[in-house]
């Protein structure tokens, strides 16, 4: 007998229609990760705060959607905030051009060991996200912070290069003198 592909429905066993095009979980496969996910799940559902729904989005960004940020670019987010908690999704690293570190609490996922040995020194904390559900549920006095997703050298190829006003970079095989030279 002959299939009607007309009446037919959706085989959702074999994967069915797209729904929604966010993240369900997290993209890491870290357990750490996975299980902040799942507090930050329960808080974002039993907290009107939207401070909660934002992390859990930022937890489930891959790690190209959690760039780092440098222990400089932190201390000029917070200047001005005094006694609020810096809250970042990603890496926080230490930067040598900055001479005197100011006192400053961070959460973040990781910080490389010589951005916290200057934190700690200078009397900042540095603390994880359960220790932050713990002390601000809803993210109260916090500054939520990221950092800069065009700074990777792979945007600068983005776009198109040759056409009028564009700063994007051509891709060249190689530098030399018969490679995209202007006469």
């Amino acid at each position: 007998s002959r299939v009607d592909h007309r009446r037919m429905g959706i085989d959702l066993v074999a994967g069915g229609r797209v729904k929604s095009g966010h993240r369900t979980e997290a993209a890491s496969k870290d357990v750490y990760i996975k299980l902040l996910v799942k507090l930050y799940r329960f808080l974002e559902r039993r907290t009107e705060s939207s401070f909660n729904k934002i992390l859990l989005k930022r937890l489930m960004m891959s790690r190209i959607h959690r760039p780092p940020m440098s222990i400089s670019a932190v201390a000029r987010q917070l200047r001005g905030k005094e006694g609020r908690t810096a809250v970042m999704v990603g890496t926080i690293t230490n930067d040598v051009r900055m001479l005197e570190v100011p006192k400053m609490k961070i959460c973040c996922l990781r910080i490389t060991e010589s951005a916290r040995a200057r934190v700690v020194k200078a009397g900042g904390e540095v603390i994880t996200f359960d220790q932050l559900a713990m002390q601000a549920p809803t993210g109260k006095d916090t500054v939520l912070i990221r950092g800069k997703r065009m700074a990777r050298t792979a945007t600068r190829y983005f776009g198109a290069p040759g056409v009028p006003d564009s700063t994007t970079r051509p891709r060249v095989r190689s530098n030399g003198r018969k490679f995209e030279r202007a006469r």
